[in-house]
């Protein structure tokens, strides 16, 4: 990718909350020599934010701002023109993020995003994977904790159980998520929109399988799942309605090393009974107020994008995500991904950790709409590593069955 653009990176939606802890992660870990700017529609907030900043590094008093609105194509074309990278929090996505997405695969410029909307990236797929290949851009959707942990987790994970002992014929995998945290106003509004569109979303999926390549002589299942109680998890798994084993699929689908007959099931772990039914029913519960305009509209009011906890609410957050491998055989590998706030601190940190891997990493030659594991894979495990996200082993379990 050319280098002679203005900026190495430019953070799209720094005044959000999210947007906000995104822009002082980078002020902290960006390299010397770094080029970068924020950007947004309103200039007063944009500048707020550089006063932030520069309060705690001088550095930053004269951080380059650039004003634009979502909406506006052309000035967004020339912010993509301007950049190596992207960064992008301004969701929800369906919404608001297109023409950003369209700039960025018509510039060949690397973007990023922490979207955890179905829909969104698979109409993105369908629009733009193709100008992003022609281009060499890398669109990189879900850089969040939708789905970093359970995307690098599980190739984290293959990888581990090879090196124990060489490629295998059939692999199958669990993961098993716990967090204690709020929910963003981003991934409420998000999700909201999600359940308000299950026919849409369900359409947008037929047509990406009906042109997305398929990979030849193997085969990549993510089944559904059911509740059960995991002696791996030692908690009860019930099945996770997220972007998640999307994501993990795809990944599999592109990488050889997880085998002809790869399979993933993606669970919340849950350690009481009373509480994953809980859960279960008030998931249930939106979905069906999102068909309503009027109750959507009300619950939206409940917790707006921007909105967010305290630094003393998130230092108190967590998540632990582990997974458990099988294989043909009798190979097994129990690993574990974890880290702290999973809603906004460490999202921040994936985000822009990821983006700083695009701008500054040997990575391989990949481009159009890729994951996480595809496009950046173990230098991006490094650089969470580093930051203090930990992938580790863990004792292997009693069987879940």
């Amino acid at each position: 990718m050319a280098t002679a653009r203005p900026y190495d990176l430019v953070l799209f939606g720094a005044t959000g909350f999210t947007g906000g802890l995104t822009a002082e992660y980078l002020a902290g870990a960006v390299p010397d020599g770094c080029r970068w700017a924020l950007a947004g529609r309103n200039e007063r907030k944009l500048a707020a934010v550089r006063t932030k900043l520069a309060e705690a590094d001088p550095r930053w008093a004269d951080l380059p701002l650039l004003v634009v609105d979502a909406a506006d194509r052309e000035a967004l074309r020339e912010v993509a023109a301007s950049a190596r990278v992207v960064l992008s929090t301004v969701g929800p996505y369906l919404r608001h993020g297109e023409p950003l997405v369209a700039a960025c695969a018509e510039s060949g410029t690397d973007y990023v995003d922490l979207t955890g909307e179905p829909e969104f990236v698979d109409r993105m797929y369908l629009r733009h994977h193709e100008r992003a290949v022609a281009t060499g851009a890398r669109l990189v959707h879900a850089c969040g904790f939708d789905s970093v942990p359970h995307d690098l987790g599980v190739l984290f994970t293959v990888e581990e159980l090879l090196r124990g002992g060489g490629p295998v014929a059939r692999l199958s995998v669990e993961g098993f998520v716990r967090a204690g945290g709020t929910v963003s106003g981003g991934t409420f509004a998000s999700a909201m929109t999600a359940f308000s569109r299950p026919r849409a979303m369900a359409r947008a999926a037929r047509a990406r399988r009906a042109v997305e390549p398929r990979p030849k002589g193997r085969l990549v299942r993510t089944p559904t799942g059911r509740p059960h109680r995991s002696r791996a998890a030692r908690a009860w798994a019930v099945p996770m309605p997220t972007i998640d084993p999307q994501v993990v699929s795809r990944s599999a689908a592109a990488l050889d090393e997880y085998g002809p007959d790869f399979g993933y099931t993606h669970y919340a772990a849950v350690r009481r009974l009373p509480i994953a039914l809980g859960g279960a029913a008030a998931v249930a519960s939106l979905a069906v107020a999102a068909q309503l305009p009027s109750l959507r509209r009300a619950l939206g009011k409940l917790r707006k994008p921007g909105d967010g906890p305290s630094a003393e609410q998130r230092a108190r957050s967590w998540f632990t995500v582990r997974f458990l491998a099988r294989a043909e055989g009798g190979r097994t590998v129990f690993t574990e991904v974890s880290g702290g706030d999973p809603g906004y601190q460490e999202t921040a940190k994936m985000l822009a950790e990821s983006a700083l891997c695009l701008a500054y990493d040997d990575l391989p030659p990949v481009a159009g709409q890729l994951t996480t594991a595809v496009a950046m894979g173990r230098p991006l495990i490094d650089r969470l590593v580093a930051a203090g996200i930990s992938f580790r082993v863990l004792d292997t379990p009693p069987p879940s069955k």
